[in-house]
């Protein structure tokens, strides 16, 4: 995610706060005794809730709508197909296969465990913290807050203040849908967020840029909180010699200027031959020409820059390398136009730092071996893409480099998939959620054991002494050999 992208531009936290002068102690202190209650254990109160939250998004559609609108100047259906389409997909997957998820999974016993029953129980974390971003406002918030719910956790959400639109919505109606003694909203800046971080989570969800990310991970040290971090980063894109311009021009275009730029997996910069530059430029030109017409500003279905802060920050990236399709700004709209550059050295900020934006750095390499180079000496990124007719050029893309997800003659369309996880890797992030995968990050795995309480004629052989045909009896029991497996 971009520089100040995350939930919010979290202040480090201080001292301990104190009682008397919190504002988040009785909402935490109320969840933290529902959870102890065992009120959300139950299959039947985790689905209530994933049920409620469906009512949200269905009964309130508009409202959403209008809000996304208000904060990043969606349409309707980039709405549904980036934010409430995904959530309902979570919730409806969740419903269908919580009393699965939430089953004892058996596990395989030895000899000396051969009579016990050995499992792992999927048990809920408790008071669970989710700090969402302002890009994908709903979706980065809800989805998350799926699997956090059907795992049995108590929730705090704090939105971002950034995108006030949709924070006003999760602030003011969300809650109407869920058990308030189980869930709630909070509501701040930074400092406020800092201060929140202070205290004591069972589990925290962080989506954001690096710099607060690490900020986030402090504070949870301090408490050995466990954490996922979806981050961000640079995220290569290769575009092998052997290719057809147009189709590469229409995919990474789409997902380039999908939602204005403002997505943690988009392309964030090419890498291809100059020859293929020169036939990629017309094609890229053509596929924006296409889809947002001759006048991007006035297309439905290209969104504008979240504030002004931002905007003042991508506006300053138009001057690296040489603007080769678009460049046009609009500072009172918040509008960037769709925008390649090229010339671009590797040193500029436009490849220093996570663009998110609509603008496309084009970096010229030789080849396949030389973009593996390049990749590989930077942070480890959210999303790699590799473009070839050529399955060996992508295969070897996808063997000899290290992203988060891969994506091979596509973009992130992979985002629709609950079947697969979002996650980073190094800088780019810890932890993965989607579909059950959030389900799992959001539950404690605990190994249990259950042994007769009989028997114990059957123990003596692990008790000394040991006689030496004792002790290599003990030895084979232990070996592998005496698995049971699943």
């Amino acid at each position: 995610m971009s520089k100040e992208e995350g939930g919010s531009a979290v202040k480090s936290p201080g001292a301990e706060p104190t009682l008397g002068t919190d504002p988040f102690e009785d909402t935490l202190r109320r969840l933290r005794e529902a959870f102890h209650s065992g009120c959300t254990r139950p299959a039947a109160f985790r689905a209530e809730q994933l049920q409620a939250l469906g009512r949200f998004l269905q009964e309130n559609k508009q409202l959403l709508h209008d809000a996304l609108a208000q904060d990043l100047h969606k349409s309707a259906f980039d709405s549904d197909i980036s934010e409430l389409i995904i959530c309902q997909n979570e919730i409806n997957l969740a419903l269908k296969n919580l009393q699965a998820w939430m089953k004892d999974t058996p596990a395989s016993t030895n000899l000396f465990t051969k009579l016990d029953s050995a499992f792992v129980r999927k048990e809920p974390f408790g008071l669970v913290l989710i700090i969402a971003p302002w890009n994908l406002p709903m979706n980065l918030s809800l989805v998350p807050l799926v699997g956090a719910l059907a795992a049995g956790n108590c929730v705090v959400l704090k939105p971002s203040e950034i995108s006030q639109g949709t924070e006003k919505v999760l602030a003011e109606v969300l809650p109407r849908y869920l058990d308030q003694s189980c869930f709630a909203v909070v509501l701040g800046g930074p400092e406020e967020t800092g201060q929140l971080l202070k205290h004591k989570f069972d589990y925290i969800f962080f989506t954001g840029s690096p710099r607060v990310g690490k900020i986030v991970m402090t504070a949870a040290a301090k408490h050995l909180t466990p954490v996922t971090l979806e981050l961000g980063g640079k995220n290569p894109c290769y575009v092998d010699d052997d290719c057809d311009p147009q189709i590469v021009a229409n995919r990474v275009a789409w997902f380039r200027y999908f939602n204005a730029g403002q997505t943690c997996v988009a392309p964030d910069y090419l890498l291809c031959s100059p020859e293929m530059q020169e036939r990629l430029l017309p094609a890229l030109q053509s596929a924006i020409t296409r889809f947002y017409g001759d006048d991007p500003q006035s297309s439905p279905n290209l969104g504008r820059i979240i504030n002004q802060k931002q905007f003042q920050r991508l506006r300053a990236l138009l001057g690296c390398g040489r603007m080769a399709i678009g460049g046009q700004s609009d500072e009172c709209d918040r509008y960037i136009a769709p925008t390649v550059l090229v010339d671009v050295q590797e040193t500029e900020p436009v490849m220093q730092e996570e663009i998110f934006g609509p603008i496309l750095p084009i970096m010229n390499v030789q080849g396949m071996d030389e973009a593996i180079e390049f990749i590989n000496r930077r942070e480890k990124p959210l999303a790699l893409y590799a473009f070839s007719n050529s399955s060996q050029v992508v295969n070897q893309m996808l063997e000899r480099t290290s992203s988060g997800s891969f994506g091979g003659n596509d973009g992130f369309i992979y985002m629709t998939l609950p079947s697969l996880p979002l996650g980073g890797v190094g800088h780019s992030g810890m932890g993965r959620y989607h579909g059950k995968f959030t389900f799992d990050t959001f539950s404690h795995h605990r190994a249990c054991l259950l042994c007769p309480a009989g028997l114990e004629e059957l123990n003596n052989i692990r008790y000394p002494p040991y006689s030496h045909s004792m002790q290599e009896l003990v030895r084979w029991a232990l070996g592998s050999h005496s698995c049971t497996l699943l």
